[in-house]
């Protein structure tokens, strides 16, 4: 079988060369692409207006809590309970703490009262032993003057010296005024109330007894109605005198009268005496 002829075109002398014109696309493709690009466009912008949307609203996530088995619950029952005890157990220890504090602080201040009251009695008890000691001294005092004097008591008379003078006496007795009151103290800065009247009378050779007992029985009695200057006064019974002076007119007499007053100058309207003996 013989091949079909191809006819020969005869081709132009210029038609090796290659054109330098771009091709010319035809429309159909020009207008997809525009078609495409347009389309890109619009598709990023519609992507940016969702997730502009996206980014002005919230994510909202639900999560949801695990079921609580009966386990579970049972431990947060037993944990519930532990801290409770725990609670519990705190408030009884601060309880005891502070119970404790407040049986500290008591017994403390017990304790003080109880010193407070030893140290008083313990005052007491030596005031009252000094007390005793005193009247004990005293008491073995008298009885010891009492018994030195009991020859010159035996006389109811003490004669004095004709160069005796009452002024003398009393010069004495004033230039002790302000001295102190010692019971047994003999001057010459402390004196008790037959010391100072013995020292006084002692100035014009007068010898009294010691003790006011003693000195109650001196001299001759005299009327207290008709007492004079120089003469001696007593307290109490005569012969169981307890304190004695000597009268120095105008209704005054001069004596050692007590630890608070020592030696003074008072009036006899105030402490009437019991009786008055002249030795001079």
């Amino acid at each position: 079988m013989k091949e079909p002829l191809v006819p020969v075109v005869p081709m132009s002398h210029t038609a090796h060369i290659r054109s330098h014109r771009k091709p010319r696309r035809s429309a159909t493709s020009s207008i997809a692409l525009r078609a495409g690009v347009a389309g890109g466009v619009l598709s990023m912008a519609a992507a940016g207006a969702s997730a502009s949307a996206n980014a002005a609203e919230p994510v909202t996530q639900t999560i949801e809590l695990p079921t609580l088995t009966a386990d579970m619950s049972a431990q947060v029952a037993q944990s519930a309970a532990a801290t409770q005890q725990a609670a519990a157990n705190y408030e009884l220890r601060a309880e005891r703490d502070a119970a404790a504090a407040k049986a500290a602080a008591e017994a403390k201040k017990d304790l003080a009262e109880a010193k407070k009251k030893a140290e008083a009695k313990k005052k007491a008890a030596e005031a009252a032993r000094k007390a005793a000691a005193e009247r004990a001294a005293r008491s073995a005092e008298r009885a010891t003057l009492s018994t030195a004097s009991a020859s010159a008591s035996a006389s109811t008379s003490v004669s004095a010296p004709s160069s005796g003078s009452v002024a003398t006496v009393i010069a004495f007795l004033k230039a002790q005024v302000g001295d102190a009151y010692v019971m047994g103290a003999t001057g010459p800065n402390a004196w008790d109330c037959s010391s100072l009247v013995q020292a006084a009378y002692k100035q014009v050779g007068v010898d009294l007894p010691r003790v006011s007992q003693d000195q109650s029985m001196a001299g001759t009695d005299v009327p207290l109605s008709d007492v004079q200057v120089g003469d001696i006064l007593y307290w109490g019974g005569k012969g169981s005198a307890y304190h004695v002076g000597v009268y120095i007119g105008d209704g005054q007499y001069l004596d050692a009268a007590n630890p608070s007053k020592g030696v003074v100058i008072q009036d006899l309207s105030g402490y009437p005496a019991s009786g008055a003996v002249r030795v001079l």
